[in-house]
């Protein structure tokens, strides 16, 4: 008599024992620890310096929005915009000229940004500021004819002199950015019919901009903080109103940190909107885009309520 094993029932029903969970063990950075403590109680030593300092910190507050402090950051934005808007412009122009097969133009824009990017910005202003010692009168025929004193303007001088200074410097911004560019793509877009200005404005520019954009956004965080150094000049921007109010208030070292609050404030403005044009001209050459910062924030929330040794 044969018996039948239903093979389907018994041991070998229970399943296979899988590997054992990896228990992870965060390895222990001690040196962090040690680096995080020296750098909190230097940060507090400082603190506690200038809090015992014969600094009235009251003063800050009060004129943080006095009509004429709001006045200076209003001169500040502007001379900035205006000044990088000369430099850009004038910076594509002369990288253009740069890369130019005609060796006059080409020279010509090389001897231009040696000499602006050879003299410091200072020097520039106050030359353009003393000028009226070479050129006594400005005549432009029928359109304009007038004394030098009343033509150049604190504000046309700071303009002139931070404007150019700045096309010297964006020129080989942009000069990097063409040249960043395969030649095979101006090939192809001749190939098409397709002339030399429509290919730079309509196949070069748009990728270059990948590499032009980040040193842009540095150079307009840099000229908003240059824009200080009018004040030689009589122009009436941020440092030399909170200077004014300082003399005459009798808090000059107060409105001295006033005007640095006011100058990172700008500047913390200004690159929250560098970091999101990078992300932006990112986007076709980057897989996945950078997080944005409050993304960063909600995945490093995330990550802290994580059990440690386990997955998420």
């Amino acid at each position: 008599m044969t018996v039948d094993i239903d093979k389907t029932t018994g041991p070998a029903d229970t399943p296979p024992a899988g590997p054992e969970a990896i228990k992870a063990i965060p390895v222990r950075h001690y040196g962090r620890y040690v680096t995080a403590v020296v750098a909190l109680a230097l940060l507090g030593s400082v603190i506690y310096a200038f809090s015992q300092g014969r600094i009235n910190w009251g003063a800050i507050p009060d004129y943080f929005f006095n009509d004429r402090i709001l006045g200076g950051v209003g001169n500040t934005l502007l001379l900035t915009v205006l000044s990088m808007a000369i430099g850009i412009v004038g910076g594509v122009l002369l990288a253009v000229m740069r890369l130019s097969r005609n060796p006059v133009t080409s020279s010509i824009a090389w001897f231009y940004i040696w000499f602006f990017r050879g003299t410091p910005v200072l020097v520039q202003l106050i030359v353009w500021f003393n000028l009226g010692l070479v050129f006594e009168y400005i005549n432009l025929g029928p359109v304009y004819r007038d004394e030098w004193s009343d033509f150049m303007t604190p504000f046309l001088t700071a303009l002139l002199g931070l404007g150019l200074n700045e096309a010297a410097y964006m020129a080989e911004i942009c000069r990097a950015g063409l040249l960043a560019v395969d030649e095979g793509q101006t090939e192809a877009a001749h190939a098409l019919g397709m002339s030399h200005a429509k290919t730079l404005r309509r196949i070069v520019i748009p990728q270059a901009m990948r590499v032009i954009v980040p040193p842009t956004g540095n150079e307009v965080i840099n000229m908003l903080k240059t824009t200080s150094l009018v004040s030689v000049v009589q122009y009436s921007e941020l440092l030399r109103v909170a200077q004014d109010i300082g003399q005459t208030s009798g808090a000059p070292a107060e409105m001295l940190f006033l005007a640095a609050a006011w100058y990172l404030l700008l500047t913390s403005i200004f690159s929250v909107g560098q970091y999101y044009l990078e992300r932006y001209y990112a986007r076709g050459s980057s897989r996945s885009l950078p997080p944005t910062p409050l993304q960063k924030i909600r995945a490093n929330m995330l990550s802290l309520g994580r059990p440690k040794g386990g997955m998420a």
